[in-house]
């Protein structure tokens, strides 16, 4: 299996680098899509149903309740259905991976494993000028607050069930850097990079 995954915190350009791959002949798999979908339906009754908060308390749960690999299953399991049908890929892109069950799934089959590395100062211009539907605006410092939650296991809930960015970014078989707001430039570099021209 050809298998790329790519990680980085909120705002990194992880969808970008994805769809670039996907634009290639990748079968795509969106970790964060799937919690958020989990999350609005968990969190309805709240303004901010995906907040990271939220969404860290949604995948925490899934991997409590249903394995750590849960989400991983979901993809795999959406790949081989899309293959069945006939359709034909070069490999799949699994992005917004999070937790060390998934690196380890993409590096023991052999796959690439991308960081996205971008500033909190730019990663935060770039929330606040792109909120998502079911995000609330806040503030730099409660951005990184929350997002404390996924950058290691927390106190008080099984490791192998949550995210943590820590062990992903250790686990990179390869960094980018994505500090500027050149989006067509940014994406001439990832096709460079990666040969997807």
């Amino acid at each position: 299996m050809n298998i790329v995954g790519i990680s980085g915190r909120d705002r990194s350009g992880k969808d970008t680098v994805a769809e670039l791959f996907m634009e290639a002949g990748y079968f795509g798999f969106s970790f964060g899509d799937a919690v958020r979908r989990h999350s609005r339906v968990r969190h309805a009754d709240k303004p901010d149903p995906i907040s990271v908060t939220n969404m860290t308390e949604t995948s925490n749960w899934l991997r409590t309740e249903y394995g750590a690999d849960v989400i991983l299953k979901e993809a795999l399991k959406e790949f081989d259905e899309a293959r069945q049908k006939g359709e034909r890929y070069k490999g799949i892109v699994l992005y917004s991976v999070r937790a060390p069950i998934e690196a380890d799934f993409i590096i023991e089959h052999g796959g690439q494993l991308i960081w996205a590395e971008t500033s909190d100062e730019v990663r935060y211009s770039r929330k606040i000028n792109n909120l998502r539907d079911g995000e609330a605006k806040i503030t730099i410092e409660e951005m990184l607050a929350q997002e404390s939650l996924q950058a290691q296991p927390q106190a008080g809930i099984p490791t192998e069930v949550q995210m943590d960015l820590s062990y992903i970014k250790a686990h990179a078989t390869k960094t980018i850097v994505n500090e500027d707001n050149d989006i067509e430039a940014f994406k001439q570099k990832i096709k460079q990079q990666f040969g997807l021209e």
